[in-house]
């Protein structure tokens, strides 16, 4: 059977869950109702928020999940294509009190820019940022990740908190938004040059060093 769009097949090879993109795990009383009155609609059994500040909703028969992504009317959040699946994001300066840079703000640019499944890379890859030190965004464990300092942001590069966790390199500090954003567009072009099939970035990075990486980059 074809699998149906936007979904992923699940442990009892039967049904599918799919993940409706919520940029950095924003989600407005509206929406949280229509994904609730979907659930009770098509008796979906589990609604699980995920690491990546996403709702996977699980447990769907094949031949409802057309009819479950008409209903929701939201964007597909990829969840198993070689792509940058999701931006993570703290609250920054929007209302914590440690926050010292705009996370959110930083977060939806580059959610709007690099988040899309037409974006091939070798394999998946995922972004967070954090307005502060105290990296809430779990920045130093994601392909991606930025931290904010009065100076500006650090740009930290190949971590992974997976089977075999890495705590990623400092590629760059003291950038602006605008800086931050170019490096990341500049660093994910070369990972898909040159990378493997298949292989992440914290993998990638082990295998040709860093001092390699930074001298392609910067």
């Amino acid at each position: 059977m074809t699998t149906p769009k936007g979904s992923f097949i699940q442990r009892d090879k039967e049904t599918y869950a799919i993940v409706p993109k919520t940029p950095l795990g924003l989600i407005t009383p509206e929406l949280m109702k229509t994904i609730a009155d979907t659930a009770i609609k098509y008796n979906i059994p589990i609604i699980k928020i995920t690491s990546g500040q996403r709702m996977a909703l699980v447990g769907m028969k094949p031949e409802i999940v057309d009819n479950v992504w008409s209903d929701l009317g939201t964007e597909i959040g990829p969840a198993v294509e070689p792509c940058v699946h999701y931006v993570q994001a703290c609250p920054g300066t929007a209302v914590c009190k440690f926050g010292i840079q705009d996370s959110l703000g930083l977060g939806m640019s580059l959610e709007k820019m690099l988040v899309n499944i037409e974006l091939e890379l070798p394999a998946k890859a995922k972004i967070g940022i954090s307005g502060c030190p105290n990296t809430c965004g779990e920045s130093r464990v994601r392909d991606i990740g930025l931290i904010g300092k009065k100076s500006g942001w650090t740009f930290i590069f190949g971590g992974n908190s997976g089977a075999r966790p890495r705590i990623g390199d400092v590629i760059a500090e003291n950038l602006t938004n605008e800086e931050a954003i170019e490096l990341a567009k500049k660093c994910l072009n070369y990972y898909k040059e040159n990378a493997n099939k298949k292989e992440r970035t914290a993998r990638f990075i082990e295998r040709i060093g860093i001092e390699e990486f930074k001298k392609a980059i910067l």
